[in-house]
């Protein structure tokens, strides 16, 4: 049995129907150009395509 990619964990979260989702990218810094709707999108997680929701789950033991 493979060990959990503990880095993986700190970035995902599962819901209880099994979606994976990230963080928004690009929120770390050159935020003062961006307009407000973009800086208030960038704090939402988003759901992440299947294919990678698939390599993502084996990395997370899931």
């Amino acid at each position: 049995m493979n060990k959990t990619k503990k880095a993986l964990t700190k970035r995902f979260k599962i819901t209880s129907t099994g979606k994976i989702l990230r963080r928004a990218s690009g929120q770390n810094h050159y935020r003062a150009k961006k307009t407000g709707e973009a800086r208030r999108k960038g704090r939402k997680w988003l759901a992440i395509s299947k294919s990678e929701t698939k390599r993502i789950k084996r990395y997370l033991q899931v």
